[in-house]
């Protein structure tokens, strides 16, 4: 009887997945205080190797374009801004949306170098024009650029505008405003500060040479001062930075502001501004404040230093 009344069941296998554990330390484990600074880093040694390696190499690069002079700085900044352009203009870029819209990447790169003759037909018209003086033909010519230079910028832009206008396609206009905004976002940010970076170093390579100089000891010496003292870490952002390279970078600053501005200030390649876009070396009457001055102490501090 009991066979009859109950129904039986055939049994299905159940299968049970088991997840592979990784062998990765969970981030909570590893992110103890102290676990990420230099000081405790195994691999340091090597990873100093590497980074003094790649430093040489820069500060060689660097120190070589200097020594070429405004012109060729010039040119470092410009390919600067056009890497950093280049990788702005990616940050909100879709691949979908890019594969219909062929000529939209372009026209960043129109309304980009609109903006390079812009700024720096303005900053450098002066130096360019005393560069053709001796040519008749190309001094008219750069003449009637630099005087028509605003409208010829003008123009160029409405061409970029319309341009964009024709392109426009229906179910992307968010899509191509947003690009359009970011567009002019980036040259704003790009071109503000590296205008007046251009400007002060035809005014003169020190005023453009000490505060990069100062940014590279800055880094330089909190990397050295957290390698080997680092234990108190700084911020969470970045694990590996302490408050003793902090500390020791902004000393290290301080005192190379005054050491370098001395040495600096004795070199004419340095100090004197140049009129035009020649490579030659440089001969001027140093300004005054690259003039050593001396100042006479009261009667009462100099007798009480004796």
């Amino acid at each position: 009887m009991q066979n009859d009344c109950s129904t039986s069941v055939p049994s299905t296998p159940v299968r049970i997945r088991h997840r592979k554990r990784s062998n990765e330390v969970p981030n909570e484990a590893s992110k103890v205080n102290g676990n990420h600074l230099l000081l405790n880093d195994q691999n340091k040694y090597k990873s100093m190797l590497i980074r003094t390696y790649s430093t040489v190499w820069m500060i060689g690069g660097f120190a070589f374009t200097i020594y070429m002079g405004h012109l060729y700085i010039w040119a470092m900044v410009v390919v600067i801004q056009i890497f950093m352009a280049k990788e702005l203009f990616n940050l909100l870029r879709k691949a979908h949306e890019d594969r219909q819209l062929p000529w939209f990447r372009l026209l960043n790169w129109h309304f980009f170098f609109t903006a390079v003759l812009f700024v720096y037909g303005r900053i450098l018209s002066q130096q360019l024009v005393n560069t053709v003086t001796s040519d008749h033909v190309l001094y008219k010519l750069v003449s009637g650029l630099i005087k028509y230079q605003m409208v010829i910028c003008y123009f160029l832009y409405i061409a970029g505008f319309m341009w964009f206008i024709l392109t426009l396609k229906k179910k992307m206009y968010k899509y191509q405003f947003g690009q359009y905004a970011w567009t002019h976002m980036i040259l704003i940010v790009v071109f503000t500060q590296s205008s007046f970076t251009v400007a002060n170093i035809f005014e003169g390579i020190f005023w453009f040479l000490l505060p990069a100089s100062l940014i590279v000891i800055n880094d330089i010496a909190a990397y050295i001062f957290g390698f080997f003292f680092g234990k108190t870490p700084l911020i969470k952002l970045s694990p590996k930075k302490t408050w003793e390279g902090f500390i020791g970078a902004s000393f290290a600053t301080i005192i190379s502001a005054f050491l370098l501005a001395n040495i600096m200030g004795h070199f004419q390649w340095l100090t004197c501004p140049r009129k035009d876009l020649s490579t030659g070396w440089l001969y001027c009457d140093p300004d005054p404040m690259f003039k050593p001055e001396y100042y006479s102490l009261p009667g009462w501090v100099s007798g009480s230093m004796r």
